[in-house]
């Protein structure tokens, strides 16, 4: 007997095959046909919803007519009301980008917008992708004066990275040379270039183990929308076990969502993937939304702190990724223990100066 996807009884795998079947070629202007049964359409709906894909999942109803989607209060209304507000919360994100930008410039730091509306872009319409926080990478020298312009004026929460963060196997230089400039609100906004931000996006999905489905779509969008003139040696350039992994990633998008990479340089490469990966990545899928809390929010209000601390095991890409190993046919739990012992160690290095920042915002808030 086949569990329909949102059955309690239904496994991991099974969920996230179903979530795999619905967001196939998603991101295209003209989605595949999915026409799924009312029981498989409501069975479906929370795991698109929880990846954050229900935009997605709508936009392939109705690219394909189906007859599911006019009820308003039919099962695929929740995926209709997800498209209509990433939609308001796009059109809100680009004036709060428009607005950063600018802020930034006159404090004389020029930032690399990555991800977020940078992803959203690759898509036929930017309700379909939903975003929360501005990206934004910036030079290490002028770290502290962006915080600071920042804290004195940003409209939005901006996640800002000192470096290249997935990139830092790049010189810092040639990547803002090769990035470019696209309007944004009337506003010149600066993003990697094509090859740079598929390889970013690559590893971000991969460092934090493919977790949300949304992220392998944003692969297979950049890998089909990338210009004719697209540098493959750029893609592969740097830390070779970096490079494997964006070829790895490239095959997963094709493997599980049916991305096309054409004749590619790597054609051959991405059809030899380990055979854990998929069934691994399937599996992550059909657990939830892949969203995690910070373990030291827990140290003073423990309550949760062990049911959270279960999600903070690594899936075996995650462990694969953390501590560069091979991507091959070899056993991955040695490698997630192994990530467990250093991140483990790396969160007993900061706790001290965690402990001491907290007390001292406590001590600050007392009258």
């Amino acid at each position: 007997m086949v569990l329909p996807a949102g059955s309690s009884r239904a496994s991991a795998l099974e969920r996230g095959g179903r979530l795999a079947d619905a967001l196939a070629g998603a991101w295209r202007a003209s989605a595949p046909p999915w026409q799924p049964s009312s029981a498989e359409l409501t069975a479906v709906v929370p795991l698109l919803l929880a990846a954050g894909c229900g935009a997605l999942g709508w936009w392939r109803l109705r690219r394909a007519g189906s007859g599911l989607t006019p009820p308003p209060d039919g099962p695929a209304e929740p995926l209709h009301a997800a498209y209509r507000v990433h939609a308001l919360q796009g059109a809100i994100h680009e004036q709060q980008i428009s607005r950063v930008v600018p802020l930034l410039r006159e404090a004389g730091v020029e930032p690399l917008l990555v991800k977020g509306w940078a992803a959203t872009r690759l898509y036929p319409e930017p309700g379909l992708r939903p975003y929360g926080d501005i990206d934004l990478l910036v030079r290490p020298e002028q770290h502290a004066l962006a915080r600071e312009a920042l804290v004195a004026g940003a409209p939005a929460p901006v996640d800002l990275h000192r470096g290249l963060a997935d990139l830092d196997d790049h010189e810092m230089e040639d990547v803002f040379a090769r990035s470019r400039l696209v309007s944004l609100c009337d506003v010149d906004v600066r993003i990697p270039s094509s090859e740079d931000h598929l390889r970013l996006l690559c590893l971000h999905a991969l460092r934090h183990g493919v977790s949300r489905a949304l992220w392998l779509c944003d692969i297979a969008a950049a890998l089909e929308a990338r210009p004719s003139v697209f540098d493959w040696d750029r893609l592969l350039a740097g830390d070779p076990r970096r490079s494997e992994a964006v070829v790895v990633a490239l095959g997963l998008a094709r493997a599980v969502l049916g991305a096309e990479p054409g004749t590619t340089p790597v054609a051959s490469r991405v059809e030899r993937l380990p055979p854990w990966l998929v069934p691994a990545t399937l599996r992550q899928w059909g657990k939830g939304s892949g969203l995690r809390e910070p373990m030291g929010s827990f140290l003073r209000h423990p309550r949760g702190a062990f049911a959270e601390l279960r999600k903070h095991w690594p899936n075996p890409i995650e462990g694969t990724m953390g501590v560069g190993a091979p991507w091959n046919a070899w056993p991955r739990l040695p490698f997630q223990l192994t990530h467990v012992l250093v991140r483990g160690a790396r969160f007993a290095r900061g706790l001290p100066t965690f402990l001491r920042a907290t007390l001292e915002a406590g001590s600050a808030k007392k009258p």
